[in-house]
């Protein structure tokens, strides 16, 4: 049987790899898949999980439950970001269907997400330490458990601060690649699949169209090359794809500000600080990028949330329950409306209206606190003089076992100059699929199509 891995490169759109900055995947595209890529229409919403889920399924949001990173649980009145148990996801996995009628068929899943408890038969996700006294150690989860000493023994740990927060960057997807490496030359899964999110920062925090842009293509196409040149001489053909295309946005949307001044929205004082109370609010948002489920706990006002947030400038259109049946979006995490963002403009999960009065998670890297995606955790606050001397000094006083908030972090929504979320029309802002051999999927295809090209491919070759 052979043995197939797939590259999933953040952020790549077919302009990167047209550009000249990216000669190792052009080369690949060029010389082992005959010069074809093909445009994938983005999962809806164009998020990482959510993208993740129907690659892996080849199903819709509607059926396999991840309607974004995030959503409202109403069961339990609380926000979930970047929950991590695959038992989340509704529907059989790409490698299940892949097993059916192949003794000996194993799969390595590194760094997709909800990676936990995964049917896959080895996974490596990121997970911290949660300590009794509040304290966070960076780590990693592995299954099997034993994996986790071993390729820490072998790589040293993982750079958690350079997967996501201000110092976001290569050293991520380096050790995601030598951790690929690692586990192809113990195990030799049948299918490995290898999650490189280096596009995703500076994407984010300059916009595409910046000129520092062309050296994150350089640095991750030499990641990526490397990963093909090493895969293709152990005879593992090799597959590229990528979740989404980031557009340049200028414009950020505070929705629960917008509900907050109708009365909807409900504020606890904690300390001095502001919360947002999902007991008492009549309405709110979870926002996601350039997508928002709004919530609405009281029916009677369901019609005039709506009529607010279309009237809002930089909303494109909102969807009510219908019409998220229609594009096969709803499911019962979903909001009771959700709200899709004009081209350039972006959500925040903002409800403050004074700076002094955000929580106290605000200002810093919390990514399951925050009852909506920050982007802004990209950045350091630039009216800190000495950034790396206050994170200094509140290291050093957690080291000795006081308590210090990495309050680090700016309320600045305008810094944000990329995102993604919505569907854009124009399919050169689109992800891409590239497959060595080819799989005869043409100029285009929808994102409910790869997990079958994808089986299709792997099957043709056995």
């Amino acid at each position: 049987m052979n043995r197939t891995v797939v590259l999933d490169v953040v952020g790549l759109t077919a302009p990167m790899l047209e550009g000249g900055a990216m000669p190792r995947l052009a080369g690949f595209v060029r010389e082992a898949c005959g010069g074809a890529v093909t445009r994938v229409r983005p999962a809806f919403p164009a998020v990482t999980c959510t993208a993740q889920a129907t690659y892996l399924t080849g199903q819709t949001p509607g059926v396999h439950g991840i309607v974004g990173n995030g959503w409202f649980n109403r069961d339990l009145c609380e926000v979930h970001f970047w929950k991590q148990s695959e038992q989340l996801i509704g529907g059989s996995k790409l490698w299940d269907r892949l097993r059916e009628g192949t003794p000996g068929f194993t799969c390595a899943k590194l760094f997709w997400w909800y990676n936990m408890g995964s049917s896959a038969d080895f996974s490596i996700t990121p997970r911290p330490l949660y300590a009794a006294d509040g304290s966070k150690v960076f780590d990693i989860h592995t299954q099997p458990l034993d994996l986790r000493p071993a390729i820490k023994s072998a790589l040293g740990d993982f750079p958690f601060p350079g997967f996501w927060g201000p110092m976001a960057g290569i050293a991520s997807s380096e050790w995601i690649a030598a951790s690929a490496r690692w586990i192809e030359e113990r195990h030799s899964p049948s299918l490995s699949l290898v999650y490189l999110p280096h596009l995703d920062y500076n994407l984010q925090r300059l916009g595409p169209g910046d000129a520092q842009i062309a050296t994150d293509l350089a640095a991750i196409d030499g990641v990526a090359g490397g990963l093909i040149d090493f895969y293709r001489a152990r005879d593992v053909r090799v597959a590229v794809l990528s979740e989404y295309g980031i557009e340049p946005v200028d414009r950020p949307v505070h929705l629960n500000r917008l509900l907050r001044r109708r009365g909807w929205v409900a504020i606890k004082d904690e300390l001095g600080r502001e919360t947002l109370e999902v007991f008492s609010s009549r309405a709110f948002v979870v926002a996601d990028h350039q997508i928002a489920h709004v919530y609405v706990r009281d029916a009677a006002i369901l019609e005039a949330v709506r009529e607010a947030i279309a009237a809002e400038p930089g909303v494109a259109e909102v969807l009510g329950r219908e019409e998220q049946s229609a594009r096969g979006l709803w499911h019962a995490r979903s909001g009771d409306l959700l709200a899709v963002a004009a081209r350039g403009a972006w959500f925040t999960y903002y409800f403050w209206e004074e700076d002094a009065k955000a929580p106290d998670y605000a200002r810093t890297v919390d990514i399951h606190r925050k009852p909506g995606y920050d982007p802004v955790e990209l950045f350091l606050d630039p009216t800190i003089r000495f950034p790396g001397l206050a994170i200094t000094s509140r290291l050093a006083r957690r080291k000795l076992g006081m308590r210090a908030l990495m309050d680090v972090i700016p309320l600045d929504a305008t810094l944000v100059k990329g995102s993604h979320g919505r569907v854009s029309g124009n399919p050169e802002d689109w992800p891409v699929f590239a497959v060595e051999g080819g799989v005869g999927s043409g100029d285009r295809m929808e994102a409910t199509d790869v997990a079958g090209r994808l089986v299709e491919w792997v099957e043709k070759a056995r």
